[in-house]
């Protein structure tokens, strides 16, 4: 998304590097992980991913993204776990089913407990972790993910990386509809820009 608009050239300039620097991490997640096949192992793996994709578009039917195409919401969904498979090369079904889900329960009439029944505690259990209290004001959500960030276990944060990175790469393309440059800008602020420098610096991204 092209724009003249100097200021909001900035901002999607620093959503981008957010980008970037959201995929060394789960880069550096990736690296941590035993040595696996390109493959899944068995056909319950292919299973459970497929039913979570097909979960994901029953749950998310009638929902649409914020864009001005009104882009069915459960493309999200797909592309959070499209950056897993294809660009981190996780090919662990649970995160990937994980990656699915991540929004049932906070977006639609899911359950935890629906989650656990179908898919299992381990599928359920990334899937909170990667769940806001929508009864919450946001700000107390966003303080709340900040804050629990630390402590979630090396799936969830790959879920929530891919999420991220989802969600930058879409305000680049189309700006949701109503949103103005200071709302998009809520994530760019100085302080986030202050860490931003001090990752690129400590991977050599910048001298």
């Amino acid at each position: 998304m092209a724009s003249s608009d100097p200021h909001a050239t900035s901002i999607l300039q620093r959503c981008l590097q957010w980008e970037a620097i959201m995929l060394v991490g789960i880069s550096d997640l990736i690296s941590e992980l035993p040595l696996e096949t390109d493959c899944m192992e068995n056909s319950g793996e292919v299973s459970l991913v497929l039913d979570a994709a097909n979960y994901a578009a029953q749950k998310h039917a009638t929902q649409r993204r914020k864009d001005a195409a009104q882009t069915p919401y459960v493309n999200h969904v797909l592309g959070v776990a499209q950056i897993l498979a294809h660009e981190a090369r996780v090919t662990d079904a649970f995160v990937l089913a994980a990656a699915l889900l991540h929004d049932t329960v906070e977006d639609t009439d899911t359950t935890l407990a629906d989650i656990a029944a179908r898919f299992g505690h381990k599928v359920a259990e990334i899937v909170r972790q990667v769940s806001d209290d929508k009864s919450l004001p946001k700000e107390t959500r966003k303080r709340l993910q900040i804050e629990h960030a630390p402590f979630c276990d090396r799936d969830a944060k790959l879920v929530k990386l891919a999420d991220k990175i989802y969600n930058l790469r879409d305000l680049d393309r189309d700006t949701p509809i109503g949103w103005s440059q200071e709302r998009v800008a809520e994530g760019v602020s100085p302080e986030m820009d202050a860490i931003l420098d001090a990752i690129y610096r400590d991977h050599n991204l910048i001298n």
